[in-house]
């Protein structure tokens, strides 16, 4: 497995959430040596006035540990 969650803001074409998932599904067959089978993704849009308090806050700063790439904005770009 894995399963693979990504949030983004409103506005992505559906051409473009296809595109990504398709991309993203591919490195994590070369790289992780996943199945297609075992491999899941899904596309969660956000509201970009609600991001701070639905996402950064609880999911990025609460998880600052697990980071593999840190944002390149608010507190955790400049630590």
């Amino acid at each position: 497995m894995p399963h693979i969650v990504v949030k983004m803001f409103l506005g992505r074409s559906e051409e473009q959430k296809q595109e990504f998932a398709a991309k993203v599904v591919e490195a994590a067959k070369t790289i992780l040596g996943s199945s297609d089978a075992s491999l899941s993704v899904s596309i969660l849009e956000v509201d970009p006035a609600e991001w701070d308090a639905s996402v950064y806050d609880p999911e990025i700063v609460a998880n600052e540990s697990t980071l593999y790439k840190r944002p390149g904005y608010g507190a955790l770009s400049q630590s």
